[in-house]
């Protein structure tokens, strides 16, 4: 096909088969595709749906995301993971409202000088909502794409991405650039799919390389495997008789960056230490079942106790530390397995008093 047959062929299809009733298509502005676009980077349409809408709810526009505390943007973010995302996110709406006046800027280089926001993401930003030719290369793009000419090569290689961005710039129609960057996605997410493409249906199925081979599933060429390396950790649940459990911000950078978290420990001989630093005593501990938390690099096991203390009189909170009541909870950004930790705790006292 040439470039004007293909994007004539994924429009068509996109007319009677594309997906039009979407929460991020309703009301089209910058914002609301910008913050559904970060929000599916590396995560499923079916899990953004509900976080989208809540999101919306609470920051309906860029100068309420920009003025909101971190803590209320991650409290919105838990369970999505990622969250470099969202304080990229919230960074980059404060550069916005005080360098743009609270406009996007509309071209692709300068939106990819805002933070979290790469070359794929602002094409999808500047044809979606401003009607801007801009190609775009998220993950079911590339997958289309390199079925479509038999692309050769992890797409993570800079030579494979490359040629992959050549063609999403070949094909990318001068007119309807909006409806096309969504149509290459619904394409990706409804027909070419990973496991099982449904090519019969694919308006490119007479000019797809791979089809014609009958080596769908072997693009994109997937990213060479390793093992992933194993950690642990001990994960204690202070309980005071408040029903709160003592938690910690962790640093803004690394893993969980900002969120509040449960303290870490490498054994329970150092449970001591950490109840005379919050000036309690222990009164009682039992472990909870452990869990495992996968990450990108590696995965973490982690090993929970309930541990009820008592108060040993007056004390100085510790900066960055917090008794977080179970009973009424306040809005903070929470790693997702703490979050699951937190529930079996509150069960686990629940039941306690019932006995």
């Amino acid at each position: 096909m040439s470039p004007e047959q293909f994007s004539s062929a994924v429009l068509d299809w996109y007319d009677r088969h594309g997906r039009h009733d979407l929460p991020w298509q309703q009301g089209i502005n910058p914002y609301r595709v910008w913050v559904s676009e970060i929000m599916l980077q590396q995560t499923q349409v079916s899990t953004v749906l509900n976080y989208f809408d809540r999101f919306m709810q609470a920051l309906p526009t860029v100068q309420a995301l920009a003025e909101a505390p971190e803590d209320e943007v991650l409290h919105l973010w838990t369970g999505l993971g990622y969250y470099t995302r969202a304080r990229n996110l919230h960074k980059a709406a404060k550069i916005v409202v005080e360098q743009h006046g609270g406009e996007f800027p509309r071209s692709v280089e300068q939106l990819t000088e805002l933070p979290g926001i790469g070359r794929s993401t602002a094409g999808a930003v500047a044809s979606i909502s401003m009607g801007i030719r801009a190609p775009i290369l998220d993950g079911n793009v590339k997958r289309v794409l390199a079925r479509y000419t038999a692309q050769e090569g992890y797409p993570g290689e800079p030579k494979v991405a490359n040629a992959l961005w050549a063609n999403a710039e070949r094909y990318t129609p001068h007119s309807r650039a909006n409806h096309y960057t969504q149509a290459m996605m619904d394409l990706g997410a409804t027909l070419c799919t990973r496991s099982k493409p449904s090519c019969l249906l694919c308006p490119l199925q007479s000019g797809c390389a791979a089809h014609m081979l009958g080596l769908e599933t072997r693009y994109p060429v997937p990213k060479p495997r390793k093992v992933l390396p194993q950690k642990r950790t001990l994960m204690p649940l202070l309980a005071n008789h408040e029903g709160a459990i003592l938690l910690y911000r962790r640093p803004s950078s690394g893993l969980w960056g900002g969120l509040w978290s449960l303290p870490e420990l490498d054994s329970l001989d150092q449970l001591d230490d950490l109840a005379c630093q919050h000036g309690v005593r222990l009164a009682g501990s039992h472990a909870l079942d452990g869990l495992t938390h996968t990450f990108s690099h590696f995965q973490l096991a982690i090993e929970p106790w309930l541990v009820r203390v008592d108060p040993l009189g007056q004390h100085v909170a510790e900066p960055d530390w917090l008794w977080y009541n179970l009973a009424t909870p306040p809005r903070l950004g929470l790693a997702a397995p703490v979050k699951k930790l937190l529930k079996r705790a509150a069960d686990e006292l629940i039941a306690g008093e019932s006995r």
